[in-house]
């Protein structure tokens, strides 16, 4: 089980720190100002059938992951401005492993989603490059854990959830 663990999290579950100030939050917003040409750097070279391959047992293909980075930070973005614009709103959660079982996720060009990817975190570095650290401190509310979060754990998850998926891609190649 031990080893299943590791492949599921290969760099950890998200660990939000007790205390978020402005060199914690210049550092995710790093992350995911770089994270997409990691993403290219990273996936670049793939053929078909490695796009094909699972990262874990009972886990997605390559592809998948791909895609779902896509939809998953195109949630963020707009989770982010609902925080930025409304007062503690309640954002909408999805069902990713129905969204990963789409056909445009299992048999689309990976090219769709890194472009989304790309543009996605342009706009979302610029928005929060833009933000007072009290900005971060803003509320919303998560139904699928029924709890009150801050934008900064968000801006954390998210630059997080980034590097989560390309250690899976990593795994394999």
């Amino acid at each position: 089980m031990q080893d299943l663990e590791k492949l599921k999290y290969p760099i950890g579950e998200y660990d939000y720190p007790k205390k978020v100030d402005k060199a914690q939050i210049k550092l995710w917003i790093d992350l995911l100002e770089n994270f997409p040409q990691q993403l290219i750097a990273v996936t670049s070279k793939l053929t078909e059938a490695q796009l094909a391959v699972h990262y874990r047992p009972g886990g997605w293909t390559v592809r998948q992951v791909i895609h779902h980075l896509a939809d998953s930070h195109i949630n963020a973005y707009t989770r982010v401005k609902l925080t930025l614009t409304e007062e503690n709103p309640i954002i909408r959660p999805y069902n990713e492993e129905d969204w990963a079982e789409l056909p445009e996720a299992k048999n689309g060009d990976i090219a769709l989603s890194i472009a989304i990817i790309e543009a996605i975190h342009r706009r979302l570095v610029i928005t929060l490059r833009g933000l007072d650290i009290a900005d971060f401190d803003r509320k919303y509310i998560h139904p699928a854990v029924n709890e009150q979060l801050t934008l900064g754990y968000l801006v954390g998850n998210y630059a997080w959830h980034g590097q989560h998926h390309l250690a899976h891609i990593l795994i394999k190649f």
